[in-house]
Parts: C-alpha cells; structure tokens; sequence
C-alpha cells in the first residue's frame, strides 16, 4: 500500500512539474538563427541547456529567421502564438529593418504590435534592443537605439538594451562577414539575455 501510494504522489509531483513548465518563444533574426554555425552552437540552443542545468522544465521554441524584419516578424507573429502558447516570447528584431536604413518610427511600430499581441495572448515579453554600425550616421543611430529604450518604457516590458554587448565590434567574436557572431559569442550572447529573462520564467 505504501509503494502505491509513493508511485501515485511521484506522478502527481511529475504532473504538477510539468504543467508548471512553459514555452519560451524566440522572435528572431539571423543572429538567433545562429546563422554561418551549427545551430547547435547557437545561444538559444545554449539557452535550452541553461534551463536545463538550473532546473527549469521549459520549452525553448526558436523561430527565428536568417534576414527577417519586424514586418515579417509581425506577420508571423500570430500563428506562432497560437500555434505554441508561449508564457515568454524573446523580441529579437529590428537590425535588418536598420541596416535596410527603414524609418525607425516603423520599427518602432511594428515592435510594439508584436508586444501588444504577445502580451494580450497571455505572454511575458523580453526585447532585445541593437544598435548599428557607426557609418549610418549619429542621427540615424540614436533614433534607431531609442525604439527599444522607448519601447522598454512605455509598455513596460523587460529590455536588455543591447543585446550584442561585449561582442558587436570585437573582430575575433565576429565572422568574416563582419556581421554574425561566431561561436565563441554564443555563450556571451546567452549571458546578456539571462539575468533578464530569468526573472519572467
């Protein structure tokens, strides 16, 4: 009687850790799509990891995308959230919409309805802010970098500002294209997303 009624409290502590788990949905761009790597070498796939060594049960969900804007994030945006009820969705956008030299007030915008439909779906919401490269100009960059930190502080949701800090213009984190990080970044990128997105988990 004993053993049955261990078995049947190991599979209600199972049960309830599993319910207890959520989805970690990631919106992203070339970067978290890890691309010019294994993407098994990728933050995010780093990120699955973390979760794991600290005790966490969630899902990582990763659909980013090599090239993608925050207009096709948008218009993806929906199906992922139905599709993958996530309880924390990661924002990485907006750097292609830059170097595309795109008017920052539509970043902005299109940022902020993927904020608004992922919170209005019951969802947590973590933005990773980017900055650009000096030969777009001081006017262009600062209008560029204040989306996110705007953003940040009118709809309230976590921000790390710049998410490629410690690697963006560090040449030996960087491949040769000058643009994607290498594998040796991964794990600096995963650092400056985690004291951040812990606390929404």
């Amino acid at each position: 009687m004993r053993t049955w009624f261990l078995s049947a409290a190991l599979a209600l502590m199972c049960i309830a850790q599993n319910a207890a788990a959520g989805t970690i949905l990631i919106v992203g761009d070339s970067i978290s799509a890890a691309l010019g790597l294994d993407t098994r070498l990728g933050w995010a796939s780093l990120l699955k990891q973390r979760l794991k060594e600290q005790g966490y049960n969630d899902l990582v969900v990763n659909a980013s995308i090599s090239g993608d804007t925050s207009a096709g994030g948008l218009a993806r945006l929906p199906a992922l959230l139905t599709e993958h009820k996530p309880q924390v969705v990661i924002i990485e956008l907006g750097a292609n919409d830059g170097l595309r030299g795109q008017p920052p007030a539509q970043l902005k915008q299109n940022l902020a309805e993927m904020i608004d439909k992922s919170q209005k779906a019951g969802a947590k919401v973590l933005l990773l802010g980017m900055l650009l490269p000096p030969n777009y100009g001081p006017r262009y960059n600062q209008a560029f970098a204040k989306v996110y930190s705007d953003l940040g502080r009118e709809k309230k949701v976590a921000l790390v500002p710049f998410f490629m800090e410690g690697v963006g213009g560090h040449p030996e984190f960087i491949q040769l294209d000058g643009l994607h990080p290498k594998a040796n970044a991964q794990g600096r990128l995963l650092d400056n997303v985690w004291p951040t997105l812990k606390p929404l988990l």
